[in-house]
């Protein structure tokens, strides 16, 4: 018996030890927070001449509702290795102001190995880290915003389980080949001069134009930029110019430099971007000005052609024709002003039309109808309207032979 008891202990431990493989590998993929990437992906490693634990970075642009991940290759460039597609992501443009708000956050994130969660409710995640120091400066609030699996958001930005394994993978991975924190961009949209100026009237087109600043300096330098913040806004590539003095958030910035190389690439880009902003503004204010003319014009047309149609309607309805008796016109007139009707009550539409045709044009004046009438030639005429008699002369043909 106590041999007994000893096998059917010893088959229920190995039973739950194979259902808990079997959980926690799912049929032998491995744990999902150690699984490799995709190997679509490691060719695009190689192709590009990165190494699987070099740094990352990742870009989101929410009105795209793409997201970018960036790695470093051997030269110490980042290149853009895979854009995924979001699946979800909730609120609308513009930053997250308060918890509850739903709103995706917009900025710059540090995410450390911290902020990896590979129990997530989510399938996999990692948080954002928001409130940073700039959202913090600015009395913001909220919490538990992640980029994470499942497609469900309520503030986060949400991939599916397959991509955000990926993404997980290569953070992971970055992180072992010696990445302290990898960052994340967050804006509303591309910021190309062509957007800004689409949503030149939106109230956080301030903001984004700071945004925009860190945007251009990563195009330019395809590194990430260093981010600070001081006076309540962001400040990249930013070093003090005595040493020690830190960067507070709330605080006066102290005196600072931007690398001369760093400074005068994203001065030109700037302002090569403002010029074409500036002039599709100015494209995009005369096109609304001139669809909303015609949209005032339109409208004014309607209304009077409104009006005009109800009088002329009746006119037509009433008032006898020339060319007609008035007890004809009369009998037409009261047969528009009451259209016959069907059994069910419906107005018939053939007899409101005929009501409304045209009539038949005279035939024209006594003469006129004189001369059509015995002239043989001119007009042609047709049996309906007349036949000609004999026609006397004074010659008379020849005997045929």
């Amino acid at each position: 018996m106590r041999s007994r008891s000893a096998v059917r202990a010893g088959a229920l431990v190995l039973a739950a030890a194979v259902l808990a493989g079997c959980q926690a590998d799912e049929f032998g993929a491995g744990p999902k927070h150690l699984r490799p990437v995709s190997d679509s992906i490691k060719r695009k490693m190689t192709d590009l001449n990165m190494s699987s634990n070099s740094p990352i970075m990742i870009r989101i642009f929410k009105e795209e509702s793409e997201m970018e991940v960036w790695k470093q290759t051997r030269t110490g460039k980042y290149k853009k290795l895979e854009e995924f597609e979001i699946c979800k992501w909730s609120g609308k443009l513009g930053p997250k102001f308060k918890e509850g708000d739903r709103q995706a956050p917009e900025g710059f994130y540090e995410i450390t190995p911290a902020l990896m969660n590979p129990n997530s409710s989510y399938h996999l995640a990692f948080n954002l880290g928001y409130p940073n120091r700039y959202d913090r400066a600015h009395g913001r609030t909220g919490s538990h915003l992640m980029v994470h699996g499942a497609c469900s958001s309520r503030g986060c930005y949400a991939m599916t389980d397959e991509q955000v394994e990926d993404i997980y993978a290569l953070a992971r991975e970055s992180f072992k080949g010696g990445q302290k924190s990898f960052q994340v961009q967050a804006f509303p949209f591309r910021m190309t001069p062509e957007n800004m100026a689409k949503h030149r009237d939106n109230e956080h087109l301030g903001y984004w134009k700071m945004l925009k600043t860190g945007y251009d300096h990563f195009e330019v330098t395809k590194t990430p930029p260093k981010v600070s913040v001081c006076e309540k806004k962001y400040v990249f590539d930013a070093t003090t110019l005595v040493e020690g003095v830190p960067f507070r958030a709330s605080a006066q910035c102290p005196e600072y430099q931007v690398h001369p190389s760093i400074s005068s690439a994203v001065a030109a880009k700037q302002s090569k971007d403002d010029e074409k902003f500036q002039q599709l503004a100015s494209r995009f204010d005369a096109r609304e000005e001139r669809l909303q003319r015609r949209e005032e014009r339109n409208k004014r047309i309607a209304e009077v052609f409104g009006n005009a149609g109800d009088e002329t309607e009746i006119t037509t309805a009433t008032i006898p024709s020339a060319d007609r008796p008035a007890s004809e016109a009369s009998a037409s007139a009261v047969a528009a002003a009451n259209p016959p009707t069907d059994a069910q009550g419906e107005t018939d539409a053939t007899a409101v039309e005929t009501a409304f045709a045209p009539q038949e044009q005279s035939s024209g004046s006594v003469a006129g109808r004189f001369l059509k009438r015995w002239v043989p030639f001119g007009s042609k005429t047709t049996e309906a309207e007349a036949s000609v008699g004999p026609i006397t002369t004074d010659v008379v043909p020849g005997a045929k032979p």
